[in-house]
């Protein structure tokens, strides 16, 4: 097994979700963004309990790519603080060797 980094990211609309992936995807960022049905997301935001519709959108990168994924994704996102969970993974040999071309070229 070797070590991946995904990222899971909520965005306001589903258009929103696939034009970011798209550009951290084009911009070798990210090898693959799989965005996912809505969900609803239930938050305290400015002292007041909030429910809204989102998009999830899990980002599959290098360990080496994980923090400016992360920064691209703020620049790109419209929320005021958009919540990125990032956290390391183990894929297999195959899929973290894909990984690793997808980014590189």
């Amino acid at each position: 097994m070797s070590d991946i980094a995904l990222l899971q990211v909520t965005f306001g609309t589903a258009d929103e979700a696939e034009a970011v992936a798209r550009v951290v995807i084009e911009e070798r960022l990210a090898a693959c963004a799989n965005v996912m049905a809505s969900c609803t997301s239930i938050y305290r935001w400015r002292d007041t309990v909030e429910t809204e519709v989102e998009t999830p959108v899990l980002f599959k990168t290098s360990m080496e790519q994980a923090l400016a994924l992360r920064d691209r994704i703020v620049e790109l996102h419209s929320y005021d603080l958009p919540m990125i969970v990032l956290w390391p993974a183990a894929a297999t040999e195959d899929g973290a060797r894909w990984i690793g071309e997808a980014l590189t070229g």
